[in-house]
C-alpha cells in the first residue's frame, strides 16, 4: 500500500507537519511518501495567471503523487478557523487538473493540531465537509489538542488517552482498506 501524507501548512516548524509524519510512521508501510509543500512551486492561484501561464508543473507532479496513492493523510494548520492559504490554494490548483476534481477519490485520514484546547476542530469540520465534493473520501478524523502539551519528537503523543485514540483509528483504518 502507498501512502502520501502532508501538512496543510508551509511553516518550517509545522506542528502538523510532525503530527502527520509520526502518524505516517506508525502505519509501518515501506511505500510512505511525506511531502512538504515547500518544495513545490505553487504561485498564488488565480484564473488569468491560470490562462496566461497554465497550471504549474508541480501542481502536475503533486497530483500525480495524490493519483498513485492508496491512502491520503493529511494533517490542516487552521487559520483563522479555516484552512491555511497554502492548503487552499493547492486545493484551488488541483481541482483545475482534468480528469480530477482534486484528491482522485482517495480515502483521506483528515487531522489537525493547534496550540489550543479545540486541536484545529474548526478547518477539520470545513474540510470533512468539503473534501467530498473534490474526490476526496474523508475516512476519519484526529485532532490533537494543545499540542505542545501533548506531543513531543521522542515520543509523539505522550496523552495515554489520545494516544489510545490514534492508534485505535490507525487500527480501523489499516482494517478498511485491506494494509
Amino acid at each position: 500500500m502507498k501512502i502520501t501524507a502532508f501538512a496543510g501548512s508551509n511553516s518550517k516548524t509545522s506542528i502538523n507537519k510532525r503530527l502527520v509524519t509520526y502518524t505516517a510512521s506508525l502505519f509501518n508501510q515501506p511505500d510512505t511518501t511525506v511531502l512538504d509543500l515547500n518544495d513545490y512551486d505553487m504561485p498564488l492561484y488565480g484564473m488569468d495567471l491560470e490562462l496566461e501561464n497554465g497550471i504549474p508543473n508541480d501542481i502536475f507532479k503533486i497530483s500525480t503523487i495524490l493519483k498513485e496513492s492508496d491512502l491520503l493523510i493529511i494533517s490542516l494548520a487552521e487559520h483563522n478557523g479555516a484552512y491555511a492559504t497554502v492548503f487552499k490554494n493547492l486545493f484551488d490548483w488541483l481541482s483545475r487538473v482534468d480528469g480530477t476534481k482534486g484528491f482522485h477519490n482517495k480515502p483521506i485520514f483528515l487531522m489537525a493540531s493547534s496550540p489550543g484546547g479545540r486541536g484545529g476542530a474548526s478547518v477539520l469540520e470545513i474540510a470533512k465537509a468539503r473534501l467530498p465534493f473534490n474526490d476526496g473520501e474523508v475516512i476519519d478524523t484526529y485532532s490533537l489538542p494543545n499540542f505542545s502539551s501533548n506531543f513531543n519528537d521522542k515520543d509523539g503523543i505522550t496523552d495515554p488517552e489520545l494516544k489510545s485514540i490514534l492508534f485505535d483509528k490507525i487500527e480501523n483504518i489499516k482494517s478498511q482498506l485491506k494494509f
